[in-house]
């Protein structure tokens, strides 16, 4: 006969599920950003995959493959060759001292500023150079890593989507919700991945190739790099199209380049800042927006956790915690008028 009640030997099997948890979590802390990023691409190809799949009646296992291809050529190449390019003008810029002496002097005639406050500007420019190029992925220094985590992140989203049915009724399963507000928070985290993924990103990409185009038209030096910088940088609301085109106007006027000059600065704050409150209107209709507030102490968490993705999963993941406590909120009321409830007396017991 068992020394142990049948409580004590569940809370015992209770104990080592929670222990053999903590520790695989802890074995899978290198790559959380592969499972993030799958979680987040399942979240954004699902709609498509379901069309092909049950509208189209696609085969499953085609429709995958297509949309994973698609999702290779649109997204994963673009960025690390972008960020490749980033790198190395970065690298090309923080190596020409000649660059920021010239810099420093056309401004010092145009913007009085003590010597002093130049050698503190020189310093920034440097310290920010350095750790921009240490903020992309290099493909170089980091190939096995890079390679290892998108193997690893497409061969978990292929299963994902082949079996979606399972995977979502095991997630509905053993969520810590009521099947309602396990759902709701299902709805909500999809509306927040677009809103933050897709609408942000929409937004971005609009802003760095107004940026660029009127660059070009201006006639600015690289401009396809600062659009490219500006499209990074947009995703910090803070910071924003400003920090690019206002530098980048009073260099052209202190040239000479008036005209080139004064039309960025009114372009830039009448058109490329006000196009953002349109298409986020727009996107606010759709799928809901993202309070500033939330992207920026999204992004300061995130980027020390996964370099310039942070720019995208800082915000997401502080998102996805307040959504989980205005669901907690919304169980616990639920419960204590249930508790309330249990404990009026009926009429008979008067």
């Amino acid at each position: 006969m068992s020394l142990l009640s049948y409580k004590q030997r569940n809370n015992i099997i209770l104990v080592i599920i929670v222990a053999l948890g903590c520790l695989i979590a802890w074995s899978l802390l290198g790559i959380f950003s592969a499972i993030l990023s799958t979680l987040v691409l399942y979240t954004i190809l699902r709609p498509a995959f379901l069309y092909l799949v049950i509208d189209r009646r696609w085969n499953k296992r085609l429709a995958v493959i297509l949309l994973l291809l698609t999702s290779i050529v649109l997204i994963i190449l673009p960025f690390y060759g972008l960020s490749s390019m980033v790198i190395s003008k970065i690298t090309e810029l923080q190596n020409d001292q000649i660059y920021y002496k010239n810099m420093f002097f056309k401004l010092k005639h145009l913007i009085p500023v003590g010597s002093n406050i130049q050698s503190l500007l020189e310093d920034g420019l440097r310290k920010a150079g350095t750790w921009a190029t240490e903020l992309f992925p290099s493909i170089i220094s980091g190939a096995f890593d890079i390679v290892f985590g998108l193997i690893l992140m497409y061969f978990m989203l292929y299963f994902m989507l082949i079996e979606h049915e399972t995977f979502e009724s095991a997630m509905l399963k053993y969520a810590p919700f009521r099947e309602q507000n396990a759902l709701r928070f299902a709805e909500e985290m999809k509306n927040t991945t677009f809103a933050n993924v897709v609408g942000q990103g929409l937004i971005c990409v609009v802003q760095g190739s107004m940026v660029s185009l009127s660059f070009f038209v201006l006639g600015y030096n690289d401009p396809f790099f600062w659009g490219v910088i500006t499209t990074f940088i947009c995703f910090i609301p803070v910071l924003g199209p400003p920090i690019i085109f206002v530098p980048a106007a009073l260099l052209q006027i202190a040239n000479g380049h008036n005209f080139a000059g004064w039309a960025m600065i009114i372009f830039g704050f009448v058109v490329i800042l006000n196009i953002d409150n349109v298409l986020r209107f727009m996107i606010a209709k759709k799928v809901g927006d993202i309070h500033p507030i939330i992207t920026v102490i999204g992004v300061v968490i995130g980027i020390p956790l996964f370099g310039i993705l942070g720019l995208v999963f800082g915000p997401l993941l502080l998102s996805y915690f307040i959504l989980l406590v205005r669901i907690y909120e919304t169980s616990a009321m639920a419960s204590d008028r249930l508790e309330r409830i249990k404990t009026i007396p009926e009429e008979g017991e008067l």
